[in-house]
């Protein structure tokens, strides 16, 4: 079991260090995005883009209707399902942009991504899905290179 751990963790460092620090901008940005653009509406937070004070509950209830339109499995647990969505959005950014778990986040992100571009996005068109792709591919060479030298892993994986 540690050993499956340390392989999660261990990241990837680059031969030099402006690399990492390059990925690891990128890596924040994208997080942070994702967080407080995409995720953090989703779990209902009081407040709106154009500052209007709304209920919780106004702002949460699209979320699991928009799921369970994908139709399928989704359309049999919506509430799990926009949950999870929403979970992978605002606190996998944030372990993505702070290099925490950072593989973990990146696959709970990256399987998000997939189902907004093929199941919500695919009709809308290149632009209506780049979003989501962006993000995509964030995660998918974070999944491969995990947090690189600028990450709360690479420091838990010194410790090991």
């Amino acid at each position: 079991m540690k050993q499956l751990f340390k392989t999660i963790i261990n990241p990837v460092i680059q031969k030099h260090w402006i690399a990492d620090l390059i990925f690891a901008v990128l890596r924040f940005i994208c997080g942070m995005l994702l967080t407080l653009d995409f995720g953090s509406d989703k779990f209902g937070m009081p407040w709106t883009p154009e500052g209007q004070n709304l209920d919780l509950f106004e702002v949460s209830a699209w979320f699991p209707e928009d799921v369970k339109a994908y139709g399928g499995i989704f359309a049999l647990f919506p509430v799990f399902f926009a949950w999870m969505g929403a979970f992978s959005e605002a606190v996998g950014g944030l372990f993505l942009a702070f290099g925490l778990k950072t593989r973990v986040a990146s696959f709970l992100i990256m399987c998000t991504m997939l189902v907004a571009i093929f199941l919500q996005k695919w009709g809308q068109g290149t632009w209506g899905m780049l979003p989501a792709m962006g993000f995509l591919w964030i995660a998918i060479y974070n999944l491969y290179l995990g947090s690189g030298r600028f990450g709360i892993d690479y420091l838990i994986s010194k410790k090991l």
